[in-house]
């Protein structure tokens, strides 16, 4: 939940015991402070370990106890992964974690002792003071069906790098021992050229076999209506071939290899989109939103791996917030700057809301005349990527009021609430 500053404020009062927690690898640092900012006991360290745990929560109970205050906040900066655990522990506790923007810390450091000194210590203190003006967020700690589909897209995304890894060293390979392979098959993935270089097929093997057995290999193993004239192709470029002569056995075993993990990402990749669809279409409205032509469900997937349960949330803006895709101003006077994203937020939320935009302007009617106007517009039109973003933005509101109502969508209602935009195209 994001609440507003009068709101956060409103949380904290005088029975309130804020506790700001400096969060590193193997050992944490808390110090607690009242709603004035005065200290109310000395530092605690703790280990990033149960027992560690056990001992804040003690310490943060036993002190509430004994100054009167029966509301406790506990914050830390979301440093990394490590923070995570003690977020989770709390929660399961019954208390409500609080972060606190790493940035705010740093240019707050130096209120209190005029100095730029750091260390956990005063990290801890200063994480408390920023607290203690209502400079915190309730961050979202996924759990069910959210939790299982972040897991599952961070799978994929380590997925996709052995995969782009595996690409690499292939062609790094082809243009060492084969270089004009690429000439005759345009994508080394496909069933013919995967299937010459699972068998370790270089120039010298492809000259030493006839074009009739080799035909009838492919035939058999591949494809029956393999044409002669790819054949032909590939043996000629064989003979002609300027690719490396030295260390052929090697290679050989080195490409056997890369073909074989390639199969086998593959495999995992297409297991686990599998999995990731059955987990997505049991969230309310997911199953709406994959029938927009141009939506696929590894989009939505990610959406709502990063966005989480939309009832979080009470405005598509406070998702537009996290995605880093607000607006920032630069204006003083009579001096008005050039209006950029702020892009503080979730980066793999703004790349998969870009990467659906593209798709969706090339398949679904609807969003191409939206993408027409946003850039062919008289008054500020945008650039191609700009227009994307823009869709991208419109993309979380229409998800959000889907799942929020759990209704399909209507392309036509969707231009007609953009402002201008009706009557020019009731006039069209």
């Amino acid at each position: 939940m994001d609440f507003t500053q009068n709101e956060r404020l409103s949380q904290i009062s005088g029975q309130t015991l804020i506790v700001g927690v400096d969060i590193a690898k193997k050992k944490h640092v808390a110090r607690a402070i009242d709603d004035r900012g005065i200290d109310l006991a000395k530092r605690l360290v703790f280990n990033n370990s149960l027992e560690g745990f056990q001992a804040l929560y003690r310490w943060a109970i036993a002190l509430a106890g004994k100054t009167n205050r029966s509301h406790i906040m506990i914050g830390t900066e979301p440093t990394g992964h490590y923070w995570l655990n003690l977020a989770y522990y709390l929660k399961n506790q019954g208390l409500t974690p609080l972060v606190v923007n790493p940035m705010k810390v740093k240019r707050s450091k130096e209120l209190d002792d005029d100095s730029p000194t750091k260390n956990d210590t005063k990290d801890a203190k200063v994480i408390a003071q920023v607290i203690r003006h209502g400079r915190y967020h309730e961050p979202t700690l996924p759990e069910g069906v959210y939790a299982e589909l972040r897991e599952g897209m961070k799978l994929y995304d380590i997925i996709q790098e052995d995969l782009s890894s595996i690409k690499a060293q292939v062609h790094n390979f082809l243009d060492r021992y084969f270089p004009e392979f690429g000439q005759v098959f345009k994508d080394w993935t496909k069933k013919t050229a995967f299937y010459f270089l699972k068998q370790g097929y270089l120039p010298g093997d492809l000259n030493q076999k006839g074009e009739e057995k080799l035909l009838y290999e492919l035939k058999t193993n591949v494809y029956k209506g393999t044409p002669r004239s790819k054949v032909q192709a590939i043996k000629e470029m064989a003979t002609s071939s300027v690719g490396m002569t030295t260390g052929l056995s090697m290679a050989r075993q080195e490409l056997r290899y890369l073909t074989d993990q390639y199969e086998r990402i593959q495999e995992c990749l297409e297991e686990l989109e599998e999995k990731t669809e059955e987990l997505v279409l049991q969230i309310p409205g997911a199953q709406l939103m994959i029938a927009i032509k141009g939506v696929g469900p590894m989009g939505v997937a990610g959406f709502f791996a990063e966005v989480g349960n939309l009832n979080n949330y009470r405005d598509p803006r406070q998702i537009i917030k996290l995605a880093g895709l607000n607006l920032m101003m630069n204006q003083s006077g009579k001096f008005k700057g050039q209006t950029t994203l702020t892009k503080r937020g979730r980066r793999r939320l703004r790349a998969i809301l870009y990467n659906m935009a593209r798709p969706l302007v090339q398949n679904n009617s609807f969003f191409q005349v939206l993408y027409n106007y946003l850039t062919n517009r008289s008054i500020n039109p945008l650039a191609g990527k700009q227009a994307y973003i823009a869709i991208g933005r419109k993309l979380i509101k229409i998800f959000f009021m889907m799942g929020k109502r759990n209704c399909p969508f209507e392309g036509e209602r969707m231009l007609q609430d953009i402002p201008h935009f009706s009557d020019r195209h009731e006039a069209a």
